[in-house]
C-alpha cells in the first residue's frame, strides 16, 4: 500500500501533478522505463496540468489521458522526444494556460463589476440610461463639459448692431441678468 507524505498531495482532478510546499509540480514517467521527466514547478494547478498534457501527448500519443482534451490543438509540439524538448514544450503550454487563465479572470472580474454596478443601480431604484447611445452622440458628455469651460459673451450697454450675433429683435441670451 502506497502512502502519501504530508508535504506532497496529488490533485483530486488533474493527472500527473501534485502540490508541494504550496506550489504545483508536474512530472511524467517515460514509457517502458523507470525514469521520469521533470516538467517543472508552477503556481497554479492548471498550468502544471497543461504541462503534463503536452508531455503525455509526446510520450504516449493520441491514446494519452489528458487533463484538457479540448486544448490539444493549442498545445505546442516538442521538437523531438528528448526530455529537454518535452520540458520546453511543457513550459510553453503552462505559459499559454496562464495567459488563458488571466484573460478569463479579467472577463470574470469585468462581469462581477458590471453585476455590482447593476445591483447598486437596482437597489437605488434608478435605471442607467446611456444618453450618448440614445441620442447617437458619442461625445455628448465631453461636449457638455467643454461648453462649461466657455466664458459667457461680453455684456455691452450699447444696442446691438447689425453685425452682432444677437437675434433679430435685439435680445440676447445674457440680457436677463
Amino acid at each position: 500500500m502506497a502512502t502519501t507524505s504530508s508535504s506532497s498531495k496529488r490533485h483530486p482532478m488533474y493527472h500527473g501533478i501534485r502540490c508541494r510546499s504550496g506550489k504545483w509540480v508536474s512530472e511524467i514517467r517515460e514509457p517502458r522505463k523507470t525514469t521520469r521527466i521533470w516538467l517543472g514547478t508552477f503556481p497554479k494547478p492548471e498550468m502544471a496540468a497543461a504541462a503534463y498534457d503536452v508531455a503525455a501527448l509526446a510520450l504516449k500519443g493520441d491514446g494519452a489521458v489528458l487533463n484538457f482534451p479540448s486544448s490539444v490543438g493549442t498545445y505546442p509540439v516538442p521538437a523531438s522526444a528528448s526530455s529537454n524538448d518535452i520540458r520546453n514544450a511543457a513550459a510553453a503550454a503552462a505559459a499559454l494556460k496562464k495567459a488563458e487563465m488571466s484573460h478569463k479572470e479579467a472577463l470574470v472580474d469585468q462581469t462581477r463589476n458590471d453585476q455590482v454596478i447593476g445591483a447598486c443601480l437596482a437597489s437605488s431604484g434608478e435605471e442607467f440610461v446611456d444618453e450618448e447611445a440614445l441620442f447617437d452622440m458619442p461625445n455628448l458628455l465631453v461636449d457638455m463639459a467643454g461648453g462649461m469651460l466657455l466664458s459667457p459673451p461680453r455684456i455691452t450697454s450699447a444696442p446691438p448692431s447689425d453685425d452682432s450675433h444677437g437675434n433679430s429683435d435685439g435680445e440676447s441670451l445674457w440680457s436677463y441678468f
